[in-house]
């Protein structure tokens, strides 16, 4: 951490099946992927950290050289508005949470508490989706309903991908030189799961997604913004139950559900330039959808200094991109179309003469996890 530079990285996947996937690459050699049974999340984390120690391909000595761990936490409702230390109080806290993030917390908590088996007596930090939306005042994340929906069930706007938004308008202010707490923007995370927000004196005023990650702009299977009468027209004339409408807003709509033929925008954008005009339509809804928070967002800031965008869509789609920025000509913004012709990298694509600066910045969510691990352990 001193340099923060990354020693290795890795993934597990289909954890509970035959067939899961581990894959690990040290910093300084190649990646190794491996398909094997892993009965469980402790195993999962063992085979982590033999992968961290192996003989040939370990990156540290011992598992004694590890003095901190840090977990990505979904959901921390109203209790946690910053990342905290993990203890048994926080981990009651986290089980409270589950009813408002039915499928990640659970996970989340697993991951935990194997950790905390395998490297007994090392501190872990919860670095929490919700917590960068904390600062959101009440006109941003009351629902109108009726208002004992919110005191006694917790209903309201939350927001997601708070360590990217946060991590995106945090590394613009400081691209851009302007101090943090001056800094008004719109970040665009786009990928599989999209969301933006509004940032106004570099904290979190209003954001897309809501009380679950459904709410907000069109996603690669999740519908968005849909008119909540739907559920009851569906259920009433299609004989839905509410568990197959959930499972169709969050997993067959979005990119998928309009094209009909994948949730991965280079997928759906490959078939619309084959004349696919469903898959066509699915990108125009997608725009069309983006343009309306963007437009909301810069009235409501009034003044903003730079649109971010990020995410596997937001940093790779170059045609996409372009055909966002290039419809926010209303605000007096310009497409540099050679300076967008890149992905992945940080890059200003407006132009210089443009009064909105629109740049792209790769977020990087594990660094921020590291980063508040270091301090609230070094505290």
């Amino acid at each position: 951490m001193s340099n923060e530079h990354r020693v290795a990285v890795g993934l597990v996947e289909r954890i509970g099946m035959d067939d899961s996937i581990i894959a690990y690459e040290p910093a300084n050699g190649e990646k190794i992927k491996e398909t094997t049974a892993i009965a469980n999340h402790e195993v999962a984390i063992k085979m982590v950290l033999d992968k961290l120690v192996d003989a040939k391909v370990g990156v540290i000595k011992s598992l004694a050289d590890i003095t901190a761990v840090g977990h990505r936490v979904v959901h921390g409702a109203e209790k946690f508005s910053g990342s905290v230390l993990i203890n048994d109080a926080v981990l009651a806290a986290l089980e409270e949470c589950i009813p408002l993030a039915p499928l990640h917390n659970p996970p989340n908590i697993t991951g935990i508490k194997a950790m905390m088996h395998a490297l007994p007596g090392v501190p872990n930090v919860g670095v929490f989706d919700t917590a960068f939306h904390a600062s959101m005042p009440p006109e941003s994340y009351i629902y109108a309903l009726p208002y004992e929906w919110y005191e006694q069930n917790h209903v309201r706007r939350y927001g997601f991908h708070g360590t990217s938004h946060r991590f995106v308008s945090e590394r613009a202010a400081e691209i851009l030189g302007i101090a943090k707490d001056q800094f008004n923007c719109i970040t665009c995370h786009m990928g599989n799961g999209s969301s933006f927000t509004a940032i106004k004196g570099g904290k979190s005023y209003d954001t897309s997604m809501g009380m679950t990650p459904l709410e907000g702009i069109v996603m690669g299977t999740r519908s968005g913004d849909i008119d909540a009468g739907i559920i009851k027209y569906m259920a009433e004339n299609n004989g839905m139950s509410f568990a197959d409408i959930d499972n169709a807003l969050n997993k067959k709509s979005g990119l998928l559900g309009i094209s009909g033929v994948s949730s991965d925008m280079r997928d759906v954008e490959t078939a619309a330039k084959e004349g696919n005009a469903r898959a066509k339509l699915a990108i125009d809804v997608l725009r069309h959808r983006s343009l309306q928070y963007i437009g909301a967002y810069a009235v409501e800031l009034g003044r903003v200094d730079a649109i971010i965008f990020t995410g596997g869509i937001g940093e790779n789609g170059i045609d996409f991109r372009g055909s966002v920025v290039e419809k926010l000509s209303a605000l007096g913004i310009k497409l540099d179309a050679a300076a967008n012709n890149v992905r992945g990298k940080e890059a200003v694509i407006s132009t210089p003469d443009s009064p909105i600066k629109v740049m792209i910045v790769p977020t990087n969510e594990e660094l921020v996890i590291a980063r508040d691990t270091k301090e609230i352990v070094g505290k």
